[in-house]
């Protein structure tokens, strides 16, 4: 039996608290070291399923604010008390994005989402790279300024590069590997707080210099 499939300490814990999945534990070690998720947030979850941060944000924020969670597969079957709205469907898609319209900007995103793995860590570092870009293109339109991000990047590749341009994003980042990731991973998140209000206002004027 491979250690992916034994239930270790945090499966086991996760089925006694009504959790989807042992991955809750991982937000709830970023929410505590960081306080990401402010009281009364709207929250947008990228790759929710099955449902485990959904479920977290819901218990945290105690029917006060929002939770929209967005991706291709169906959440899985859970009782929650909360303003929840889900999405399925690819977050980056016209049809997506035009029913988050409706919805955000938001507070904060959260994303645990990862690409489909090949075994090859350069092509899975490679994939891993690409997405987390355009979660973070995708945050930069969609956060409120002053807004917070967390994301699942795989180490090894180009990460450093992507930590670097959350920098110039965000007034904080720091990077976190919570004590729930399995050792064998190679997967760490960053959390960017505070998203700077100037550059939200300088693609602002863009936008406005294009319509003259």
């Amino acid at each position: 039996m491979s250690n992916r499939s034994r239930p270790d300490f945090y499966t086991q814990k996760a089925k006694k608290e009504g959790y989807m999945a042992r991955s809750v534990y991982k937000l709830e070690e970023i929410q505590n070291k960081t306080r990401l998720i402010p009281p009364g947030s709207t929250v947008l979850d990228i790759g929710a399923s099955p449902g485990s941060w959904t479920q977290y944000v819901l218990r945290l924020l105690k029917g006060k604010g929002r939770v929209v969670s967005a991706d291709l597969k169906p959440l899985g079957s859970f009782r929650a008390k909360g303003n929840l709205t889900f999405i399925q469907g690819d977050v980056f898609s016209d049809e997506v994005t035009g029913q988050l319209s409706a919805l955000g900007p938001f507070d904060v995103i959260i994303s645990d989402a990862a690409p489909s793995t090949s075994g090859n860590r350069l092509m899975d570092t490679r994939r891993s790279y690409d997405l987390v870009e355009r979660i973070l293109e995708f945050s930069l339109t969609w956060l409120k300024p002053g807004g917070n991000l967390a994301v699942k990047i795989f180490q090894g590749g180009d990460d450093q590069e992507l930590f670097e341009r959350m920098k110039t994003e965000f007034s904080q980042v720091k990077r976190l590997k919570p004590k729930a990731v399995r050792k064998e991973s190679f997967e760490t998140y960053f959390i960017g707080l505070g998203r700077n209000d100037t550059v939200q206002s300088e693609t602002a004027m863009d936008s406005d210099s294009s319509r003259e």
